[in-house]
């Protein structure tokens, strides 16, 4: 493999800065989807599509081994209006989403572009896929379509992300969200004082699901990320709700989680309160086994790059391959932070070696990897 020239490195960078300039919040990423086809078109690549749940995908075409998948989501949790600038240093690029996942889209442009030179010898196809659905309530939507597709065809699906260079992504983090609502007949805080508040039952519901104890072993959060009701301040509240992230690395503590979650919820149920429970996402858990071949490939490539890798869990496209025990890992390009923040950033000297990561990954896998059952 030939060392990257930095005039090569500086070209995917332009690339990922014109990428995040697209507002592409999750169900809304149809313009950035249109700008990755467009150039996906004009580079000549084969089968550029855009398919029913609005992935965008285009083939690599290679010698006769299985392809392989890249995917990168096009997604962010950031909406369309008032997206700010850009911020430029020699050492790092800050903005909304350029980490997560601009850089990470911008590298699949970065193996178009070792095709087109002559420096990539696939050989097998190499399907690259910018993925719908990734963010919030998305619930990994596009990635589901793409391995529906594919199914156990492919020898690995590789999952690249902008920030997290050195990390290997071999487990998927199961996730549980749900919509929990509250209704009362509400009324005048002064003529219907004592008539139950839904803002108040609300608060208390919250007060009891922090309660519930929480192991360490296996890690195991929840969160309420979203919460409103009540229409004015002199109104006892009619309804109110909030909408709850579970998470664990463990199955089992995830769905025991649920389940207090849930009796919880009945619970709050009593004279002219009515509480229900909706579940709006969920993200199965899954992994790639400690001993498979793709782990080693790409710690690999990664130590050759002076690079020490360290086995994560996380939830991303990852989660739905390795819920199926298909051969699936998740990279990152560079090393950054503030994820989903307006703060957000990468920085710019590890993206070379992100990229020859990357490289290198799908140029051992088909050297070294068995091929699938």
């Amino acid at each position: 493999m030939k060392p990257l020239p930095p005039e090569f490195v500086d070209e995917i960078i332009n690339v990922a800065c014109s990428i995040q300039q697209i507002a592409a919040p999750t169900f809304h990423e149809s313009r950035r989807a249109k700008y990755i086809y467009e150039k996906w078109c004009a580079a000549g690549l084969k089968d550029v599509s855009i398919d029913e749940t609005g992935n965008v995908m285009a083939c690599i075409p290679g010698g006769p081994k299985p392809a392989i998948v890249i995917a990168a989501h096009i997604d962010t949790v950031h909406p369309e209006e008032n997206l700010p600038p850009l911020e430029k240093n020699p050492a790092r690029i800050s903005g909304a989403g350029i980490g997560d996942n601009a850089l990470g889209v911008a590298s699949l442009f970065a193996l178009t572009s070792l095709y087109q030179q002559g420096s990539l010898h696939p050989m097998g196809d190499i399907w690259l896929v910018g993925t719908v659905g990734e963010e919030g309530l998305g619930n990994l939507r596009g990635m589901q379509a793409i391995v529906d597709r594919f199914r156990n065809r492919p020898l690995a699906y590789i999952i690249v992300e902008g920030i997290g260079l050195g990390k290997l992504f071999t487990r998927g983090l199961g996730v549980i969200r749900y919509r929990i609502s509250i209704h009362t007949p509400g009324g005048h805080s002064w003529a219907n004082y004592g008539a139950p508040s839904a803002n108040h039952q609300l608060a208390e519901l919250i007060t009891n699901i922090i309660k519930i104890p929480l192991p360490q072993k296996p890690r195991t959060t929840l969160n309420v990320g979203v919460m409103q009701g009540g229409t004015s301040i002199n109104s006892i509240s009619s309804s109110a709700w909030l909408e709850l992230d579970l998470r664990s690395e463990d199955p089992h503590a995830l769905a025991k989680l649920a389940a207090q979650v849930n009796r919880l919820v009945q619970d709050q149920n009593r004279n002219n309160v009515t509480t229900s429970i909706e579940q709006i996402g969920l993200r199965p858990a899954g992994e790639l086994p400690a001993n498979h071949a793709l782990i080693r490939i790409a710690q690999s490539c990664l130590r050759e790059l002076s690079i020490q890798p360290v086995l994560e869990i996380a939830s991303t496209d990852a989660n739905i391959p390795f819920n199926l025990g298909l051969p699936a890992i998740g990279i990152g390009i560079s090393t950054g932070s503030n994820v989903h923040t307006s703060a957000e950033y990468f920085e710019i000297e590890p993206v070379h070696s992100g990229l020859e990561q990357l490289q290198s990954l799908i140029e051992r896998i088909w050297a070294q990897a068995e091929p699938p059952e």
